[in-house]
Protein backbone atom coordinates (compact mmCIF):
# COMPACT_ATOMS: atom_id res chain seq x y z
CA UNK A 1 0.00 0.00 0.00
CA UNK A 2 1.16 3.63 -1.08
CA UNK A 3 1.37 5.92 2.08
CA UNK A 4 1.37 9.80 0.79
CA UNK A 5 3.55 11.86 2.35
CA UNK A 6 1.05 15.22 1.59
CA UNK A 7 -2.07 15.99 0.15
CA UNK A 8 -3.38 19.29 -1.42
CA UNK A 9 -6.91 20.57 -1.48
CA UNK A 10 -7.60 22.05 -4.38
CA UNK A 11 -11.57 23.70 -5.03
CA UNK A 12 -13.03 27.19 -5.32
CA UNK A 13 -13.88 29.51 -2.65
CA UNK A 14 -15.98 29.07 0.23
CA UNK A 15 -16.13 24.68 -0.69
CA UNK A 16 -14.81 23.76 2.60
CA UNK A 17 -10.77 23.43 1.59
CA UNK A 18 -9.45 24.65 5.52
CA UNK A 19 -12.16 22.94 7.10
CA UNK A 20 -11.97 19.76 5.78
CA UNK A 21 -7.96 20.28 5.72
CA UNK A 22 -7.63 20.84 9.34
CA UNK A 23 -10.33 18.15 9.92
CA UNK A 24 -7.80 16.02 7.27
CA UNK A 25 -4.81 16.83 9.61
CA UNK A 26 -6.15 15.91 12.76
CA UNK A 27 -6.92 12.81 11.66
CA UNK A 28 -3.60 11.51 9.93
CA UNK A 29 -1.27 13.49 12.33
CA UNK A 30 -0.29 16.00 9.60
CA UNK A 31 -0.02 19.60 10.12
CA UNK A 32 -2.25 21.82 8.02
CA UNK A 33 -1.16 24.44 5.84
CA UNK A 34 -3.39 27.20 4.35
CA UNK A 35 -1.90 28.37 1.03
CA UNK A 36 -3.21 31.36 1.00
CA UNK A 37 -2.57 31.98 4.85
CA UNK A 38 1.02 30.79 4.11
CA UNK A 39 1.97 33.67 1.52
CA UNK A 40 0.29 35.71 3.50
CA UNK A 41 2.56 34.99 6.15
CA UNK A 42 5.83 34.84 3.46
CA UNK A 43 4.99 37.94 1.71
CA UNK A 44 3.70 40.22 4.49
CA UNK A 45 0.35 41.53 2.75
CA UNK A 46 -3.25 40.26 1.77
CA UNK A 47 -4.11 38.27 -0.70
CA UNK A 48 -6.33 40.79 -2.21
CA UNK A 49 -3.41 43.40 -1.63
CA UNK A 50 -1.06 40.10 -4.16
CA UNK A 51 -3.73 40.75 -7.13
CA UNK A 52 -4.17 44.07 -6.85
CA UNK A 53 -0.22 44.41 -7.71
CA UNK A 54 0.73 41.67 -9.22
CA UNK A 55 -2.77 40.31 -11.01
CA UNK A 56 -3.62 36.32 -11.03
CA UNK A 57 -0.43 35.68 -12.80
CA UNK A 58 1.54 36.99 -10.00
CA UNK A 59 -0.14 35.36 -7.26
CA UNK A 60 -0.06 31.83 -9.55
CA UNK A 61 3.39 32.18 -9.63
CA UNK A 62 3.90 32.85 -5.46
CA UNK A 63 1.79 29.74 -5.69
CA UNK A 64 4.00 27.87 -7.35
CA UNK A 65 6.91 28.92 -5.59
CA UNK A 66 5.25 27.76 -2.28
CA UNK A 67 5.09 24.34 -3.18
CA UNK A 68 8.73 24.50 -4.16
CA UNK A 69 11.59 23.99 -0.88
CA UNK A 70 14.89 25.79 -1.50
CA UNK A 71 17.96 24.57 -0.39
CA UNK A 72 20.81 26.45 -0.38
CA UNK A 73 24.29 24.99 -0.92
CA UNK A 74 25.51 25.67 2.63
CA UNK A 75 22.30 23.14 4.13
CA UNK A 76 23.81 20.27 1.67
CA UNK A 77 25.64 17.82 3.20
CA UNK A 78 29.30 17.82 1.85
CA UNK A 79 30.26 14.17 1.90
CA UNK A 80 30.26 12.88 -1.69
CA UNK A 81 27.58 10.39 -2.46
CA UNK A 82 29.15 6.48 -2.39
CA UNK A 83 28.66 4.57 -5.92
CA UNK A 84 31.27 2.47 -7.86
CA UNK A 85 33.73 4.32 -9.97
CA UNK A 86 32.08 4.39 -13.12
CA UNK A 87 29.06 6.28 -12.13
CA UNK A 88 31.16 8.51 -9.70
CA UNK A 89 33.40 9.16 -12.73
CA UNK A 90 30.21 10.23 -14.92
CA UNK A 91 28.97 12.31 -12.57
CA UNK A 92 32.77 13.91 -11.69
CA UNK A 93 32.51 14.69 -15.58
CA UNK A 94 28.98 16.77 -15.40
CA UNK A 95 30.43 18.73 -12.66
CA UNK A 96 33.97 19.86 -14.12
CA UNK A 97 31.24 20.48 -17.90
CA UNK A 98 29.97 23.58 -15.13
CA UNK A 99 32.83 24.33 -13.20
CA UNK A 100 34.94 25.00 -16.60
CA UNK A 101 32.72 26.72 -18.44
CA UNK A 102 34.52 29.32 -20.11
CA UNK A 103 37.21 26.83 -21.03
CA UNK A 104 33.94 25.12 -22.98
CA UNK A 105 33.01 28.29 -24.54
CA UNK A 106 36.25 28.54 -26.19
CA UNK A 107 35.59 25.86 -28.40
CA UNK A 108 31.99 26.84 -28.54
CA UNK A 109 30.18 23.90 -26.73
CA UNK A 110 27.52 24.36 -23.53
CA UNK A 111 27.67 22.16 -20.17
CA UNK A 112 24.99 19.57 -20.36
CA UNK A 113 21.74 21.75 -19.17
CA UNK A 114 19.51 19.03 -18.57
CA UNK A 115 20.17 15.49 -16.58
CA UNK A 116 17.45 12.81 -15.72
CA UNK A 117 18.69 10.57 -13.02
CA UNK A 118 16.83 7.00 -12.03
CA UNK A 119 16.99 4.31 -10.23
CA UNK A 120 15.27 2.15 -7.28
CA UNK A 121 14.27 3.67 -4.71
CA UNK A 122 16.91 4.36 -2.02
CA UNK A 123 19.78 4.26 -4.24
CA UNK A 124 20.41 8.12 -3.36
CA UNK A 125 19.14 9.79 -6.62
CA UNK A 126 17.91 13.02 -4.39
CA UNK A 127 21.54 13.16 -2.60
CA UNK A 128 23.22 13.23 -5.90
CA UNK A 129 21.14 15.59 -7.42
CA UNK A 130 21.84 18.15 -4.03
CA UNK A 131 25.60 17.11 -3.86
CA UNK A 132 26.16 18.23 -7.09
CA UNK A 133 24.46 21.65 -6.99
CA UNK A 134 26.63 22.01 -3.83
CA UNK A 135 29.73 21.52 -5.79
CA UNK A 136 28.62 23.88 -8.52
CA UNK A 137 27.83 26.53 -5.39
CA UNK A 138 24.03 27.17 -6.62
CA UNK A 139 20.56 27.01 -4.25
CA UNK A 140 17.91 24.25 -5.30
CA UNK A 141 14.90 24.58 -6.61
CA UNK A 142 12.83 21.39 -4.93
CA UNK A 143 9.67 20.50 -6.64
CA UNK A 144 8.09 17.12 -6.03
CA UNK A 145 6.15 17.23 -9.51
CA UNK A 146 3.05 15.08 -7.69
CA UNK A 147 2.48 18.03 -5.26
CA UNK A 148 1.45 20.21 -8.91
CA UNK A 149 -1.07 18.05 -10.26
CA UNK A 150 -4.48 19.08 -9.97
CA UNK A 151 -7.94 16.98 -10.64
CA UNK A 152 -9.03 20.16 -12.58
CA UNK A 153 -8.44 20.53 -16.35
CA UNK A 154 -5.57 23.29 -17.25
CA UNK A 155 -4.67 23.76 -13.39
CA UNK A 156 -1.58 21.29 -13.70
CA UNK A 157 -0.29 22.93 -16.92
CA UNK A 158 -0.58 26.15 -15.31
CA UNK A 159 1.06 25.15 -12.16
CA UNK A 160 3.86 24.02 -14.35
CA UNK A 161 4.08 26.84 -16.11
CA UNK A 162 4.23 29.36 -13.11
CA UNK A 163 7.11 26.67 -11.56
CA UNK A 164 9.61 27.20 -14.35
CA UNK A 165 8.96 30.86 -14.21
CA UNK A 166 9.93 31.23 -11.05
CA UNK A 167 12.60 29.21 -11.19
CA UNK A 168 14.17 30.77 -14.80
CA UNK A 169 14.40 34.16 -12.29
CA UNK A 170 17.01 33.21 -10.74
CA UNK A 171 20.23 31.01 -10.96
CA UNK A 172 19.93 28.14 -9.43
CA UNK A 173 19.43 24.22 -10.22
CA UNK A 174 15.70 23.38 -10.92
CA UNK A 175 15.12 19.36 -9.50
CA UNK A 176 12.25 17.84 -10.08
CA UNK A 177 11.21 14.69 -7.98
CA UNK A 178 8.58 12.44 -8.66
CA UNK A 179 9.30 12.95 -12.39
CA UNK A 180 6.98 10.49 -13.66
CA UNK A 181 4.00 11.76 -11.99
CA UNK A 182 3.86 14.45 -14.91
CA UNK A 183 5.88 13.47 -17.82
CA UNK A 184 3.84 10.22 -18.30
CA UNK A 185 3.30 8.08 -21.63
CA UNK A 186 0.42 10.03 -23.58
CA UNK A 187 -0.95 6.69 -25.27
CA UNK A 188 -3.31 5.75 -23.12
CA UNK A 189 -6.55 5.49 -24.88
CA UNK A 190 -9.03 6.20 -21.51
CA UNK A 191 -7.22 10.01 -21.27
CA UNK A 192 -9.12 12.58 -22.58
CA UNK A 193 -6.34 14.76 -23.37
CA UNK A 194 -5.27 16.32 -20.22
CA UNK A 195 -1.97 14.40 -20.17
CA UNK A 196 -1.05 15.44 -23.25
CA UNK A 197 -1.62 18.71 -22.33
CA UNK A 198 0.37 18.43 -19.14
CA UNK A 199 3.46 16.73 -21.15
CA UNK A 200 3.48 19.65 -23.55
CA UNK A 201 3.31 21.69 -20.76
CA UNK A 202 6.66 20.32 -19.26
CA UNK A 203 8.00 20.25 -22.85
CA UNK A 204 7.72 23.42 -24.15
CA UNK A 205 9.02 24.26 -20.54
CA UNK A 206 11.97 22.69 -20.34
CA UNK A 207 13.13 23.71 -24.36
CA UNK A 208 12.76 27.31 -22.80
CA UNK A 209 14.84 26.20 -19.63
CA UNK A 210 17.79 24.51 -21.51
CA UNK A 211 19.07 28.47 -22.38
CA UNK A 212 18.31 29.32 -18.58
CA UNK A 213 20.46 27.05 -16.34
CA UNK A 214 20.52 23.36 -15.38
CA UNK A 215 17.18 20.83 -14.60
CA UNK A 216 17.48 17.93 -12.90
CA UNK A 217 14.67 15.31 -13.35
CA UNK A 218 14.20 12.18 -10.90
CA UNK A 219 12.49 9.07 -11.09
CA UNK A 220 12.14 5.30 -9.62
CA UNK A 221 9.48 4.44 -12.56
CA UNK A 222 11.92 5.39 -15.98
CA UNK A 223 9.36 3.20 -17.79
CA UNK A 224 6.69 5.75 -17.21
CA UNK A 225 8.20 8.59 -19.08
CA UNK A 226 6.87 9.49 -22.23
CA UNK A 227 9.57 9.42 -25.12
CA UNK A 228 9.93 13.11 -26.04
CA UNK A 229 10.51 13.65 -22.51
CA UNK A 230 13.46 11.39 -22.19
CA UNK A 231 14.69 13.24 -25.52
CA UNK A 232 15.02 16.44 -23.72
CA UNK A 233 17.41 15.14 -21.15
CA UNK A 234 21.14 15.46 -22.44
CA UNK A 235 22.64 13.19 -19.73
CA UNK A 236 20.05 10.11 -18.72
CA UNK A 237 22.06 8.53 -15.29
CA UNK A 238 21.24 5.13 -14.34
CA UNK A 239 21.86 4.53 -10.27
CA UNK A 240 22.25 1.29 -9.74
CA UNK A 241 22.05 -0.64 -6.35
CA UNK A 242 25.39 -1.07 -4.96
CA UNK A 243 28.19 -3.63 -5.02
CA UNK A 244 30.16 -5.06 -2.72
CA UNK A 245 32.70 -2.62 -1.50
CA UNK A 246 30.33 0.00 -1.81
CA UNK A 247 27.77 -1.63 0.56
CA UNK A 248 30.59 -1.99 2.76
CA UNK A 249 32.02 1.75 2.10
CA UNK A 250 28.15 2.85 2.85
CA UNK A 251 27.88 0.84 6.20
CA UNK A 252 30.78 2.44 7.15
CA UNK A 253 30.16 6.13 6.80
CA UNK A 254 26.92 5.78 8.69
CA UNK A 255 28.57 3.66 11.15
CA UNK A 256 29.88 6.85 13.11
CA UNK A 257 30.16 7.18 15.81
CA UNK A 258 30.37 3.20 17.03
CA UNK A 259 33.32 1.59 16.22
CA UNK A 260 33.25 -1.51 14.02
CA UNK A 261 35.20 -4.30 13.23
CA UNK A 262 36.34 -4.64 9.20
CA UNK A 263 35.06 -7.99 9.51
CA UNK A 264 32.02 -6.94 10.51
CA UNK A 265 31.39 -4.12 8.01
CA UNK A 266 32.35 -7.17 5.37
CA UNK A 267 29.37 -9.79 7.19
CA UNK A 268 27.29 -6.74 6.59
CA UNK A 269 27.93 -5.89 2.89
CA UNK A 270 27.69 -9.21 2.29
CA UNK A 271 24.07 -9.64 3.44
CA UNK A 272 22.89 -6.91 2.07
CA UNK A 273 23.50 -7.99 -1.38
CA UNK A 274 20.47 -6.73 -3.92
CA UNK A 275 19.98 -3.52 -1.15
CA UNK A 276 20.34 0.28 -1.58
CA UNK A 277 21.89 2.84 0.24
CA UNK A 278 18.51 3.49 2.26
CA UNK A 279 18.29 -0.46 3.30
CA UNK A 280 21.77 -0.72 4.00
CA UNK A 281 21.61 2.68 6.58
CA UNK A 282 18.74 1.27 8.13
CA UNK A 283 20.69 -1.78 9.42
CA UNK A 284 23.57 0.69 10.62
CA UNK A 285 21.02 1.82 12.76
CA UNK A 286 19.55 -1.35 13.98
CA UNK A 287 23.44 -2.33 14.76
CA UNK A 288 24.20 0.37 16.35
CA UNK A 289 21.10 0.39 18.98
CA UNK A 290 22.10 -3.22 19.25
CA UNK A 291 25.73 -2.46 20.27
CA UNK A 292 24.67 0.31 22.37
CA UNK A 293 22.26 -1.76 24.60
CA UNK A 294 24.68 -5.34 24.62
CA UNK A 295 28.06 -3.74 24.23
CA UNK A 296 29.44 -6.62 25.62
CA UNK A 297 27.43 -9.67 23.62
CA UNK A 298 29.98 -10.42 20.36
CA UNK A 299 26.66 -12.07 19.32
CA UNK A 300 25.24 -9.19 18.63
CA UNK A 301 25.83 -8.69 14.85
CA UNK A 302 24.56 -12.03 13.99
CA UNK A 303 21.41 -11.50 16.16
CA UNK A 304 21.00 -7.98 14.15
CA UNK A 305 20.90 -9.57 10.72
CA UNK A 306 18.29 -12.00 11.97
CA UNK A 307 16.26 -9.48 13.32
CA UNK A 308 16.46 -7.31 10.38
CA UNK A 309 15.94 -10.24 7.90
CA UNK A 310 12.73 -10.96 10.11
CA UNK A 311 11.39 -7.51 9.46
CA UNK A 312 12.75 -6.89 5.81
CA UNK A 313 12.68 -10.16 4.40
CA UNK A 314 11.13 -8.70 1.24
CA UNK A 315 14.47 -7.31 0.95
CA UNK A 316 16.84 -9.61 2.02
CA UNK A 317 18.97 -12.46 -0.43
CA UNK A 318 16.92 -14.86 0.09
CA UNK A 319 19.70 -17.61 0.29
CA UNK A 320 21.58 -15.77 2.95
CA UNK A 321 18.51 -14.78 5.00
CA UNK A 322 17.72 -18.70 4.84
CA UNK A 323 21.79 -19.30 6.07
CA UNK A 324 21.28 -16.81 9.51
CA UNK A 325 18.38 -19.01 10.81
CA UNK A 326 19.79 -22.43 9.59
CA UNK A 327 22.52 -24.62 11.27
CA UNK A 328 25.29 -22.56 12.15
CA UNK A 329 27.40 -24.41 10.80
CA UNK A 330 26.13 -24.01 7.26
CA UNK A 331 26.69 -20.20 8.14
CA UNK A 332 30.40 -20.44 9.26
CA UNK A 333 30.59 -22.60 5.93
CA UNK A 334 29.92 -20.15 3.75
CA UNK A 335 31.53 -17.34 5.40
CA UNK A 336 34.85 -19.56 4.96
CA UNK A 337 33.69 -20.85 1.44
CA UNK A 338 32.61 -17.42 -0.16
CA UNK A 339 35.31 -16.23 -1.96
CA UNK A 340 34.40 -12.49 -1.27
CA UNK A 341 34.06 -12.78 2.42
CA UNK A 342 37.02 -15.72 3.01
CA UNK A 343 36.64 -15.35 6.83
CA UNK A 344 39.48 -17.11 9.06
CA UNK A 345 38.15 -19.49 11.86
CA UNK A 346 39.50 -16.49 14.09
CA UNK A 347 36.79 -13.91 12.21
CA UNK A 348 33.98 -16.02 12.17
CA UNK A 349 34.40 -16.69 16.47
CA UNK A 350 34.54 -12.89 16.63
CA UNK A 351 31.40 -12.78 15.23
CA UNK A 352 29.87 -15.97 16.44
CA UNK A 353 31.02 -15.50 19.59
CA UNK A 354 33.16 -18.52 20.03
CA UNK A 355 36.60 -19.77 19.77
CA UNK A 356 38.11 -20.72 16.51
CA UNK A 357 38.39 -24.27 17.98
CA UNK A 358 34.95 -24.64 18.49
CA UNK A 359 33.97 -23.21 14.44
CA UNK A 360 36.25 -25.57 13.70
CA UNK A 361 35.21 -28.53 15.19
CA UNK A 362 31.60 -27.80 14.12
CA UNK A 363 32.41 -27.28 10.33
CA UNK A 364 34.80 -30.87 11.57
CA UNK A 365 31.34 -32.61 12.19
CA UNK A 366 29.53 -31.30 9.67
CA UNK A 367 31.74 -32.19 7.07
CA UNK A 368 31.85 -35.45 8.24
CA UNK A 369 27.86 -35.96 8.69
CA UNK A 370 28.03 -34.94 5.01
CA UNK A 371 30.49 -37.60 4.12
CA UNK A 372 28.70 -40.36 5.68
CA UNK A 373 25.53 -39.19 3.91
CA UNK A 374 27.19 -39.61 0.72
Amino acid sequence: MNVMSNLILIGPMGAGKTTNGKWLARQLGKTFIDMDAYIEQKTGTGITHIFELEGEAGFRQREAAALAEIIFPSEVEGAAPLFNSTVTQAVGTIVDEWTDFEALATVDIMPSKTCLIYGAPGTGKTRLALWMARRLDLPVVLVKLDGLVSSFLGTTARNIGNLFAFANRYRCVLLLDEFDAIAKVRDDPQEVGEIKRVVNALLQNLDVRQNIGLTIGITNHPKLLDSAVWRRFEVQLEIPKPDFEVRKAIAAMFMPPVTAPDSHLRLIAWFTEGSTGAEIEALVRTYKKATTVREDDRRGLLDTLRQFATLNAARSQSERRTLLFDDPANLFRAMRDDPILAFSMADIGEIAGRDKSTVSRQLGRQAMLIATEI
